[in-house]
């Protein structure tokens, strides 16, 4: 752990095992729970956890958008379409990449990005 560097992240979910099994299913993301009420995560690239709430947070709202790095993009949103996420911004370029945006079966919002150009 750094001294005074992000450490942990949390998000509320209002249906727990629906967002587990997403992001097994998309990411392989690895949970451990702690009662009924809260699960960690690892093997995402920063731990954190859900807690259970009917919260939702979206860069929309005002809220943090975690945003997550493939190396293959358009795979990266084929899994999450076929884990059961919903697309809230297609594909498109920034400065420096590509990315989309989507909601996971709480209602949070998170991205993906890559430095890759689009496939010809």
């Amino acid at each position: 752990m750094e001294h005074e560097k992000i450490n942990y992240v949390e998000y509320a979910a209002h249906d727990i095992k629906a967002t587990k099994q997403f992001f097994t299913k998309a990411f392989n993301w690895v949970f451990t729970d702690f009662g009924e009420s809260y699960t960690a995560f690892t093997n995402a690239g920063l731990n954190g956890g859900f807690y259970q709430a009917d919260k939702k947070s979206s860069a929309e709202n005002g809220g943090a958008l975690i945003v997550l790095y493939s190396y293959d993009l358009e795979k990266s949103y084929q899994k999450v379409k076929a884990a059961g996420g919903k697309i809230s911004k297609e594909i498109f370029p920034f400065p420096g990449g590509r990315r989309f945006q989507f909601i996971e079966p709480s209602g949070n919002e998170f991205g993906v990005w890559s430095k890759e150009e689009a496939a010809s």
